[in-house]
């Protein structure tokens, strides 16, 4: 989507990487591209072995490198653990038989 150019000439419309934030990660001081929440992002930082700064906002901002590495891990998670197609399941209800065609 493409702003109107009073809005793409406003300051106020800018990135995290803009406002300055920090990594999270202990020992990292690179700027943060990316603002998570705590509450949904914390198991997949933890698993990837990242020590973080726990905030006030409940907010983990993540600089690009330590944000692809969780990135990573999340997305093999919600693969292994991917719902089934409608399709693929249907044979398997074994209810009896819905309809007779014969």
């Amino acid at each position: 989507m493409k702003l109107p150019k009073e809005l793409r000439e406003k300051g106020n419309l800018s990135s995290t990487a803009n406002k300055g934030k920090k990594c999270s990660v202990k020992g990292c001081g690179e700027l943060a591209i990316r603002s998570l929440s705590q509450n949904k992002w914390k198991p997949y930082i933890e698993k990837v072995n990242l020590k973080y700064y726990e905030n006030k906002q409940q907010k983990i901002y993540l600089c690009k490198i330590h944000y692809k590495d969780a990135n990573k891990y999340r997305k093999t998670q919600e693969k292994k653990y991917q719902k089934k197609g409608f399709l693929e399941d249907s044979t398997a209800l074994g209810r009896g038989k819905r309809w007779d065609w014969d």
